[in-house]
This record gives C-alpha cells, sequence and structure tokens, in this order.
C-alpha cells in the first residue's frame, strides 16, 4: 500500500511541476489524475485490487458521510435550542459492537461524540457493547441500526 501511495504523489508532484502551478486545487488535481491512472494500470496488470485502491475512496465517502450527519445533528439541536417546545427523548442506548481492537473501538466512541446530540459513555468490560447517550431516541433499534450501518460500518472499512 506504501509503493502506491508513493507512486500517487510522485506522479502528482509530476503534474504541478508540469503545470508550473503551486496552488492547493493544481496538488488535489494531480493526486484524484494520479490515482485514477494507477488504478487504471493496476486493473490491467494485477488481477486483484490492492488495498489502496479501495482505502482512499473509503476515507473520501467516509469523510462525506461524517460531514453529513454533522451538519444534520447540528441543524437538528439548534432547532432544539431555539424553539420552546420540548421535542428531545433522550435516552441511554446499548450498542453492540462489530469493533473488536481498542483502536477501532475509540475511533468509533470519539466520531459518535463528536456528533452533536451524541455521547459516548462507556464500553463493557468485555469490548461487545457501547453505551451511548442521545438527545433524540425514538427508536432504539433505529438508532443502533443507523450506528452500526453508518459510522461503524465506514470506519471498519478504512481500519480493518
Amino acid at each position: 500500500m506504501e509503493k502506491q501511495f508513493l507512486s500517487n504523489i510522485l506522479l502528482m508532484l509530476i503534474w504541478v511541476f508540469l503545470t508550473g502551478d503551486f496552488a492547493f486545487s493544481s496538488f488535489a488535481f494531480g493526486f484524484i489524475l494520479s490515482f485514477f491512472i494507477l488504478w487504471i494500470i493496476s486493473r490491467k496488470f494485477k488481477k486483484r485490487k490492492t488495498k489502496y485502491y479501495r482505502f482512499l475512496p473509503s476515507i473520501i465517502s467516509f469523510i462525506f458521510f461524517f460531514l453529513w450527519e454533522m451538519i444534520k445533528a447540528n441543524i437538528q439541536v439548534a432547532y432544539e435550542v431555539s424553539t420552546p417546545h420540548y421535542n428531545m427523548k433522550p435516552g441511554i442506548v446499548k450498542v453492540p459492537l462489530d469493533a473488536k481492537t481498542n483502536m477501532e473501538i475509540t475511533f468509533l466512541a470519539n466520531i459518535i461524540t463528536l456528533t452533536p446530540g451524541t455521547l459516548s459513555l462507556d464500553v463493557s468490560t468485555d469490548k461487545k457493547v457501547l453505551y451511548v447517550h442521545a438527545m433524540y431516541v425514538n427508536d432504539k433499534q433505529e438508532f443502533i441500526d443507523d450506528i452500526k450501518n453508518g459510522f461503524e460500518k465506514r470506519l471498519l472499512e478504512i481500519l480493518r
């Protein structure tokens, strides 16, 4: 994976030096262009895809998913604070974990805590359950499914 990344960086730098434009947009475009060139070359000569060509799109997908969830949660909390009505239904939810290592659990707990309206409270001693406090728990199973199919699934794609 390191070899592909370094090749990507090298091709990006070649692009930047050939164009003579040292703006961030030139670096970003050169990185994306070189990624697609390397991906096409690897598909032609190798039967199996390397992890690098799944890793980068997974990170980009995770970043956009996290930003979308952050925006939704901020709007929901801002609406709750600015209106006189009490629409919250707070609760503590026991979320079963597919994440096994300390790093996976820590990243998941931190991502949940960074999202407004949710807070990771504790992990069970056997590391199979994460306790999460949320401002809006209308349906516990739906909340669990949102965490597992959203943050946890995308995070494990990156870390494994």
